[in-house]
């Protein structure tokens, strides 16, 4: 599965500097660097190198600065890897490739070019945010059949965990989640009810959920 490779590109991206997370705003891999603004680098991950993979990164392209695709090279070495033809698209997009090995090391067959045009300035503003606010890597990139936490669904969670011993008033929820003057009254998930006004309590799906999700 594409999640064995994240973990390897996850490494070789923080060793170039960046700050990495994984299945952000439908990508794979998104990198932060620390400066401002930061370089955001996003990572695409397949088993193999196919037309997909360029696919995907081309779309990626209109938010990032630096794009990446990665793919296990194969053993036999008759990928498209060793396709000059492929490579040399990759370096006309300006896309980086990386191998990964079964050892799990990681190498750069074409080195990415940078900066890229910015043409979706909202799309990129999105994902920062999103990159930002999430707390720690929660989410294996690659891993897109499954529900994933995001920076919202931490920060519910964060309601329901001081909701879960009984209803608070809306003011005291906020101490502990910043966001949750719009998280409870929007009640995304159903995990909340107002109790009376201005004070919210946890329904069974909420208890529910705190128990299927690991609390923040």
């Amino acid at each position: 599965m594409e999640t064995s490779l994240y973990l390897p590109v996850k490494s070789f991206l923080e060793g170039a500097g960046y700050t990495v997370k994984g299945e952000i705003g439908g990508c794979d891999i998104v990198g932060l660097s620390d400066g401002d603004p930061p370089v955001v680098v996003i990572c695409e991950l397949k088993l193999s190198f196919n037309l997909e993979l360029i696919l995907q990164a081309v779309d990626r392209a209109a938010v990032a600065d630096e794009v990446w695709i990665a793919a296990r090279v194969s053993a036999k070495g008759k990928g498209r890897e060793s396709d000059k033809r492929y490579r040399d698209l990759c370096r006309r997009l300006g896309f980086g490739m990386l191998g990964v090995g079964d050892n799990g090391e990681v190498n750069v067959i074409v080195g990415s070019v940078t900066p890229m045009p910015r043409t979706n300035p909202k799309r990129r503003s999105r994902l920062m945010r999103e990159h930002q606010k999430r707390k720690g890597d929660p989410v294996t990139g690659g891993s897109t059949r499954t529900p994933q936490m995001t920076a919202y669904r931490q920060q519910a969670l964060g309601c329901a965990a001081a909701l879960e011993s009984g209803p608070l008033k809306l003011s005291e929820v906020r101490a502990r989640v910043p966001e949750a003057a719009k998280i409870l009254p929007g009640n995304v998930y159903g995990w909340f009810e107002r109790v009376e006004r201005g004070v919210y309590g946890l329904t069974p799906s909420g208890h529910e959920a705190l128990s299927r999700w690991q609390k923040p």
